[in-house]
C-alpha cells in the first residue's frame, strides 16, 4: 500500500554541544573496585574468567556481544584493555552502542534526557551525530567496510575521505554491468553527497576523546567489531544524511562477519552481556548457518560455553533443568530460551554489566 512519507527536510537539528548529557566519560571511571555481585555471581564470574583463559590459551574464539548500556556505563576502557590483552576475538553491539561509543569519542559525553527532549520534539535530532555517523556509513559502504568498522575508521582517522561527485558518477556508470553492487554503492554515496552539498577531499572530524572509543580501538587492533542495527531503533535514521542502502550494506557485511566469528566458536566462549534482543537473535541465526556449513564439511560445532548476563533475577535454573514448560513464565524469557536451545552449556549470571565486566577483567588479570 502506498501512502505519504515523512519529509526529513522539515526537521530542525540542533548542535550536539547544546545538548545536556547525563554521562561524562571522564567522570564515570570504570576502574573502581567491582562490587554488587552476589556470592553466586562471583562464582560465575570466576567460571567465565577461567573459560576465557582456557579458550584463548588454546587459540579459540571469545565473542563478546553487549547492549548499549555497557558503553553508557563507561565500560569502554575496560573492554579496550581486554581487547588489547588479546582476551577477545570479536565484539558485537547494537546501533545504540555504536552511537554512545561515538559520542563519547567525539565530545566526551552521551545519554540525553529522553523525557525532556521528547516533550519538546528534540529527542535524537542532533546535527553532528546524525551527519557524521550516516556519512561514515555511506563512505564505508562504498569502501566495502562494515558498520562498526566504518565508524571505527572515522574515529581513529578523525575524518573521512569524500570522493568527488564526478568520480562517483563515472564509477557508477562504468561498473553497472560488471560490478553492479559496487556501482550501486557509488550511486548511493553520490546521492548522499548531493543532499549534503559536501566538497571533495578529506573532511576533518576531530575526536578529542578518541582514547575512550571502543570502535576506534577495534579498528586500530584489527579486531572485528560488528554492529547489528534495526531501522527506527536508532536516532541517526532521523537525519537527512541517512541512507537505507548504506545501512543495509554495512549491517549485512557485519552480520556475515559475525557468522564467520560464530563459525569459529568450537572450543570457545560466547559472552552475552546486557542484550536481551540483539545478541540472542543474531546468535541463533549465525549458529544455524555455521552448523549447516560445518555439517556439510563433516565438522561439529558444539563444544563451546555461553555466559548470559542480565539484571533480571532468575526464576528458573536453565543450566540444571533445561527449558521450562510453556506454562511457566520463564518459558517466555526469550533470550534464555534461545541460548538454552544452542546445544551448549549455558550459565546465567544475574549482575550489573559493570560489575560483571569489571570482575571478569580483574579475574583475567590475576
Amino acid at each position: 500500500m502506498s501512502g505519504p512519507l515523512f519529509d526529513r527536510g522539515r526537521l530542525r537539528f540542533r548542535p550536539l554541544a547544546e545538548r545536556r548529557n547525563k554521562v561524562s566519560i571522564e567522570a564515570d571511571s570504570p576502574d573502581r573496585p567491582p562490587g554488587g555481585l552476589s556470592a553466586e555471581a562471583r562464582l560465575r564470574v570466576a567460571e567465565a574468567a577461567g573459560a576465557v583463559r582456557a579458550a584463548r590459551a588454546a587459540g579459540r574464539a571469545v565473542i563478546l556481544a553487549f547492549g548499549a548500556h555497557a558503553i553508557k556505563n563507561g565500560l569502554a576502557p575496560v573492554l579496550i584493555r581486554l581487547a588489547e590483552a588479546g582476551w577477545l576475538t570479536h565484539l558485537a553491539t547494537n546501533g545504540a552502542g555504536v552511537i554512545h561509543d561515538w559520542e563519547f569519542a567525539y565530545q566526551g559525553a552521551s545519554s540525553e534526557d529522553v523525557r525532556e527532549n521528547l516533550a519538546r520534539g528534540q529527542f535524537g535530532l542532533w546535527q553532528e551525530t546524525g551527519l557524521y555517523l550516516n556519512l561514515a556509513l555511506a563512505v564505508g559502504a562504498h569502501a566495502g567496510l562494515g558498520y562498526g568498522e566504518a565508524v571505527g575508521s572515522l574515529v581513529q582517522r578523525e575524518g573521512l575521505d569524500i570522493p568527488s561527485e564526478k568520480a562517483l558518477a563515472e564509477e557508477a556508470a562504468e561498473l553497472a554491468a560488471g560490478r553492479p553492487e559496487q556501482a550501486a554503492a557509488a550511486a548511493d554515496l553520490l546521492a548522499v553527497l548531493r543532499r549534503l552539498d559536501l566538497s571533495p577531499g578529506f573532511l576533518a572530524v576531530p575526536h578529542p576523546w578518541k582514547r575512550f572509543g571502543l570502535q576506534a580501538a577495534a579498528f586500530r587492533l584489527g579486531l572485528p567489531f560488528t554492529a547489528h542495527p534495526m531501522f527506527g531503533h536508532d536516532i541517526i535514521y532521523s537525519h537527512p544524511a541517512s541512507s537505507g542502502a548504506a545501512v543495509g550494506r554495512t549491517a549485512e557485511r557485519d552480520f556475515l562477519a559475525f557468522v564467520a566469528g560464530v563459525a569459529g566458536l568450537e572450543g570457545g566462549v560466547y559472552l552475552s552481556v546486557g542484550s536481551a534482543v540483539m545478541s540472542p537473535m543474531i546468535f541463533e541465526k549465525a549458529l544455524s548457518m555455521a552448523r549447516n556449513a560445518a555439517h556439510a564439511e563433516g565438522r561439529r560445532l558444539a563444544n563451546f560455553r555461553i555466559f548470559v548476563v542480565d539484571l533480571a533475577p532468575p526464576s528458573w535454573d536453565w543450566q540444571r533443568d533445561g527449558e521450562p514448560p510453556p506454562e511457566h513464565p520463564a518459558y517466555y524469557l526469550r533470550f534464555m530460551k534461545t541460548f538454552s536451545r544452542a546445544g551448549a552449556p549455558v550459565a546465567y549470571v544475574q549482575a550489573d554489566n559493570r560489575a560483571f565486566l569489571s570482575g571478569l577483567a580483574a579475574g583475567l588479570r590475576s
